[in-house]
């Protein structure tokens, strides 16, 4: 637990409340599952590393309620707020000082036979991936479709702009400003000289066919992986279909100070 005995949590609650503001809290676990947000909530305060934040996206996702992120992991690109920075933090966000910054989100369908059976959404990235160690993915890129490449690889990141600072940095995928509106395809490990990301429109819509996976191991399917989340399977002859959502996730920014110098203070 990021927050021993909510102590944190709870200094945040009383000096909201000692200011004249409702504040409840709520404990998220997988097996309570998702927050029961008040209909009448104005933002949400949510205390964990990027990861935390991510889940919290995605359990309110349809509820159009801006988040705030207090940072008590290690790398916070997401999570704005500091321990250090709480009580000026919360005193913005009671006077209203804050802007809002709108996200951008994937949403991925999963297609098989001609039909869909799964569509989920994601804030920072949809990854297919191998699933055992010998395993190599081989996928047809398209885009609108037009084949844009085939790929050997240990998998693909479709990222969002706000996710580019996560696997697809790791991946060697450039740093894009949240602000933007695109989409960032990044292949992981790839076994050919075309190592290269490929930047593309938000009105384009990215295909991942799935080919043989089994050569040498004999599995016939990888995984897919929406934010981090419990990994789903796709099979041989299936395809992903990507495109930005009609969704959004708000996130309530306080500081002035700009992406470029956050990047900064994070990578040293």
């Amino acid at each position: 637990m990021k927050d021993p005995g909510q102590k944190t949590t709870e200094y945040i609650v009383e000096h909201l409340r000692a200011n004249g503001a409702r504040a409840d809290f709520f404990i998220r676990d997988e097996i309570t599952g998702p927050i029961p947000v008040p209909e009448d909530a104005e933002c949400i305060l949510v205390l964990g590393g990027d990861g935390t934040l991510l889940q919290a996206a995605r359990d309110t996702i349809n509820l159009g309620i801006p988040l705030a992120g207090v940072n008590l992991g290690t790398l916070g690109f997401l999570a704005e707020i500091e321990k250090s920075g709480i009580d000026d933090a919360l005193d913005h966000l009671l006077k209203d000082e804050f802007e809002i910054e709108d996200r951008m989100l994937l949403k991925g369908s999963l297609w098989k036979a001609g039909e869909r059976v799964f569509e989920g959404h994601a804030l920072n990235d949809i990854v297919v991936s191998r699933r055992g160690p010998l395993m190599v993915l081989p996928v047809d890129l398209e885009v609108n479709g037009q084949m844009l490449a085939s790929y050997k690889a240990d998998g693909i990141i479709v990222s969002t702009p706000t996710g580019s600072t996560g696997y697809n940095l790791s991946a060697g995928g450039p740093i894009v400003s949240p602000k933007a509106r695109l989409m960032v395809v990044t292949p992981i490990c790839p076994h050919t000289l075309n190592t290269r990301s490929v930047i593309l429109s938000p009105e384009d819509q990215v295909t991942i066919y799935m080919k043989d996976v089994g050569e040498k191991t004999g599995e016939n399917y990888a995984e897919v992986n929406f934010d981090g989340g419990l990994p789903g399977q796709v099979a041989m002859g299936e395809k992903l279909v990507i495109r930005q959502s009609g969704l959004s996730v708000k996130f309530i920014k306080i500081s002035s100070e700009s992406f470029l110098k956050l990047l900064h203070n994070r990578l040293k």
